[in-house]
């Protein structure tokens, strides 16, 4: 009988320890997200939002401040239209400006907001207007290329290298 009690009591261990590392996984993941904030929806239309998830930090001066709600096209405007759930007890004025930024040099990416200056705050359903796209990495590398081959062959150089007289 004291050998039945004893497997009760490591299993329900080992059953907590595993619901225990289920949550957090899933919350590292940022696919679990446990907030009884209230909050407020505003959207916001970009050019591109490279790797942007769902559920992906809203922050603003480092401080997480929302959550990315939806991720959906808008096929009049043939933008990407972002709905972000703002925490409530954050307030920003209706002339902010969105970003999107990566944390480090390839981290994941997120919604920077810079607060602006106008006295009215965001409410539920306003559209942020001054947004600026995610910067890609692909496209920065073959602008810089395509520039450095364009220096390379340019005309009258007559083969000459620069600063040598003859």
């Amino acid at each position: 009988m004291g050998r039945s009690k004893n497997d009760v009591w490591v299993g329900l261990f080992v059953m907590l320890g595993l619901a225990a590392l289920v949550f957090l996984a899933l919350q590292s993941a940022n696919l679990l997200t446990l907030s009884w904030q209230s909050s407020y929806r505003v959207t916001a239309h970009f050019d591109n939002i490279g790797g942007l998830k769902p559920k992906a930090a809203v922050k603003s001066a480092g401080v997480v401040v929302g959550r990315v709600a939806e991720i959906g096209f808008d096929d009049e405007r043939y933008q990407a239209k972002i709905a972000l759930d703002m925490d409530a007890r954050f307030h920003f004025p209706k002339d902010s400006s969105l970003k999107i930024l990566t944390s480090g040099l390839l981290g994941e990416q997120y919604v920077g907001v810079e607060a602006g200056a106008d006295d009215a705050n965001l409410a539920a359903g306003d559209n942020v207007t001054a947004t600026q796209s995610a910067v890609v990495l692909e496209n920065l590398i073959s602008q810089f290329l395509y520039n450095s081959a364009a220096g390379n062959a340019s005309p009258g150089a007559g083969g000459k290298a620069p600063g040598r007289a003859k």
